[in-house]
């Protein structure tokens, strides 16, 4: 039983820290080693990086830093994995090179992988922010409705 008037602990909010840092961490290294946005001699990349790349890659980490860190807290609501797992799918297409990837050049070949699937990454990387963004909101409606009394 939650108690809804109830403060915030100094340990759940370390909790919070390491859950979001764990989590962001994660999901850097998840994304970024095989987009080769990491330098590492596992992966190569025949598309040069871009910068907005970059910027998809730290949106994504941060979006989903915020999310892990509110596993901490009691929520009143579904846990968003699904939401988190997609958005965090689709910026992994949206920031890894259209050529290295064998399921696009299997249905687009080479040509059209550059032609429309890199052209079309980016709206790839809204619609997985929009994902980790929406799940970020339930996520804090939920936290919120557990911790603090209605004003109803």
């Amino acid at each position: 039983m939650i108690d809804r008037g109830a403060r915030i602990s100094t340990g759940t909010l370390a909790r919070a820290v390491a859950y979001g840092l764990g989590t962001g961490a994660a999901v850097l290294l998840l994304v970024g080693i095989p987009t080769v946005l990491i330098p590492n001699p596992w992966f190569s990349r025949m598309v040069p990086t871009r910068p907005q790349d970059y910027a998809f890659l730290a949106l994504t980490v941060l979006l989903s830093a915020l999310i892990g860190a509110t596993y901490a807290f009691p929520a009143a609501c579904p846990l968003q994995e699904g939401k988190l797992t997609a958005g965090g799918f689709l910026s992994f297409l949206a920031v890894g090179c259209p050529v290295c990837n064998k399921i696009v050049v299997l249905a687009l070949g080479t040509t059209g992988a550059m032609r429309y699937f890199e052209p079309a990454q980016p709206l790839l990387a809204v619609a997985g922010l929009a994902l980790l963004g929406y799940a970020l909101l339930v996520r804090l409606r939920a936290t919120r409705h557990a911790w603090w009394p209605s004003s109803t």
